[in-house]
């Protein structure tokens, strides 16, 4: 089969490896739709821990496919179901994955990060997958690219999980890109009032196109922006949807009291620590939190949202892709050009 594999940095090459072999209790699907996340690109252009010319890695953890092969004492599941995957897998005895978070295990394993992802035309689906309900049935009326941005969908659900949205809030998300958006939406949905900010005019010309209830914003008086927009209250709620330690330490800034704020996703190790006014957390009585990856729930409860129509992920896909020019998409991805570009297979 053919497959898109790291081997270093700066290595990420298109070559034709094996089919997988499955053994008792896994599952071998083939690949419908995979997704380009922002952490492909890193592991891309850094490098990864373990990954090297003899030891590659298929990258792609955003992800949905079409069971094709079911290994002996599985339950649940039969050949031709359309599935999509939470890519996270833990160690099913700590404390962590006790309570269902699975993502915040230590050992834990996940697709295209220290397993072979889906950058490839089938994938092996480990039997502690199974076991662990990573895998869920897709709704009919969804398209496997739309089910392959669950994953990133549900990171954005658990962030917000953590900072208590609530109608009327005002709401400023740092980034407008598909994470951007994807907060942005689920704001709106909860009722919030959502602003928008990000360094591309472009980008937030495409967010007011897909999402016309944001108030969106391009400059250099974010300040004087949010005072006018929440008459000089200031914000319930930001969202910092970018990797830069500027916006976290100004979101302190923008904060009425009694706000939250969430940093999504995180910083680049040459930029750290990042220095924040404890003061204005002190006095305004501000809530900061972080959040990464998320669990197997809440990834269901996307799939649930999308299937609804609650959330239109078609929207943030502006780019496809056949797997012999996933290169591209690499590319295109890392110089953010669009929005989210998805790797689709032919049935």
């Amino acid at each position: 089969m053919k497959a898109i594999r790291l081997y270093g940095p700066n290595d990420l090459r298109f070559v034709e490896v094996p089919v997988p072999e499955i053994r008792e209790g896994e599952i071998l699907i083939k690949t419908l739709a995979a997704a380009v996340c922002g952490t492909d690109v890193r592991m891309w252009k850094n490098g990864y821990e373990g990954v090297d010319n003899e030891h590659p890695l298929t990258l792609g953890h955003e992800f949905c496919g079409r069971i094709v092969k079911v290994g002996e004492d599985v339950k649940g599941y039969q050949e031709g179901d359309i599935v999509a995957l939470q890519p996270n897998i833990g160690c099913g005895l700590c404390d962590k994955c006790v309570r269902g978070d699975f993502h915040l295990c230590k050992d834990y394993r996940a697709f295209g990060i220290n397993l072979d992802g889906a950058f490839s035309e089938y994938v092996r689906l480990p039997a502690s997958a199974v076991v662990r309900g990573n895998i869920s049935l897709v709704p009919a009326n969804l398209l496997p690219e739309e089910a392959a941005v669950a994953e990133p969908l549900s990171c954005v659900y658990n962030g917000q999980s953590r900072i208590n949205v609530k109608p009327g809030d005002a709401a400023l998300v740092v980034g407008g890109g598909p994470i951007g958006c994807f907060h942005a939406m689920l704001l709106n949905m909860a009722g919030a009032k959502v602003l928008l900010t990000d360094l591309s005019e472009d980008r937030l010309a495409y967010d007011k196109k897909i999402m016309p209830y944001v108030t969106s914003y391009y400059g250099d008086d974010l300040k004087g922006f949010v005072r006018e927009a929440t008459q000089g209250r200031g914000l319930d709620i930001a969202i910092v949807a970018c990797p830069s330690p500027s916006a976290q330490v100004q979101s302190l800034e923008l904060m009425d009291y009694g706000g939250r704020i969430l940093f999504f996703g995180g910083i680049p190790g040459k930029k750290e620590p990042v220095a924040l006014d404890t003061n204005l957390i002190h006095y305004k009585e501000l809530l900061i939190t972080g959040s990464t990856r998320s669990n197997i729930d809440q990834y269901r409860k996307v799939l649930a949202l999308l299937s609804q129509g609650r959330i239109d992920g078609k929207k943030i896909i502006t780019d496809r892709y056949p797997l012999e020019e996933g290169l591209k998409a690499f590319e295109n991805s890392a110089s953010a050009q669009g929005m989210k570009h998805v790797i689709v297979f032919p049935d």
